[in-house]
């Protein structure tokens, strides 16, 4: 018998928990609800559940607020943020900062299904997520997100800006299958004038620096009409 995950929803708005929630137990997950910061604390400290799903604007203390508090505390409970800010540097600064994923509102609730599972087939117990690394190796590709550098095995790769976020992103959603859409969102931005054809030749270039196969790939397989997937396991460090 499988035991069911028990997730904390923390937003301040009802009219979204009390829609949100049910759904998300018709999903199979045990659903908790708290309505600003310092009730999601008390709760995360009283029931400990699997993972958090953290509106980021709410009263009293934000979900960075939270976050951060959680993290200095060493808890590294799954994060997924939500947020109405779209900008690059707002998500970096939320996964600087520790979380797992983000999500932007409004957004589909299957949408959200589909992170909270990958976020947890990923997520290691007591560990800080991939999000959180400095350092992402797999196979023999080396990341240092510090430097903004990367190695395959002794050899030092060049990659255009793009295609160096473009991997990072990947990396960090190791086994998740990525939409093209979801990939310009997150990696060149809303206001980006890209079309999917933008992803396609960024994704060519990681290939070709790489040395990957599309048609056996070591590292980006692509899934016929819906996107593509960082196949390599990944690994984490600070």
């Amino acid at each position: 018998m499988t035991t069911q995950l028990t997730l904390l929803l923390v937003d301040d708005e009802a009219a979204i928990t009390e829609n949100l929630a049910p759904f998300l137990e018709r999903s199979g997950f045990i659903i908790l609800v708290a309505g600003d910061g310092e009730s999601a604390l008390a709760k995360v400290e009283a029931s400990a559940p699997d993972l958090i799903i953290l509106d980021v604007m709410m009263p009293k203390m934000d979900g960075r607020a939270v976050l951060r508090q959680l993290r200095q505390q060493g808890d590294w409970t799954p994060v997924i943020l939500l947020t109405q800010v779209g900008e690059a540097f707002e998500r970096a600064m939320a996964l600087e900062e520790g979380a797992d994923d983000y999500l932007n509102k409004p957004f589909d609730p299957h949408e959200l299904v589909a992170r909270i599972r990958a976020v947890l087939r990923r997520a290691r117990p007591g560990e800080r997520p991939l999000t959180a690394a400095q350092k992402l190796t797999s196979r023999n590709l080396t990341f240092n997100r510090l430097t903004r550098r990367a190695w395959l095995g002794d050899e030092e790769i060049h990659l255009t800006p793009k295609a160096f976020t473009l991997l990072e992103y990947l990396m960090t959603h190791p086994d998740e299958l990525v939409s093209r859409e979801r990939l310009l969102d997150n990696v060149w931005g809303w206001a980006y004038p890209a079309g999917t054809r933008t992803v396609d030749s960024r994704i060519a270039e990681l290939r070709r620096v790489l040395g990957d196969n599309a048609n056996d790939p070591a590292f980006i397989e692509t899934v016929p009409s819906q996107g593509y997937r960082f196949v390599a396991p990944v690994q984490g460090a600070t």
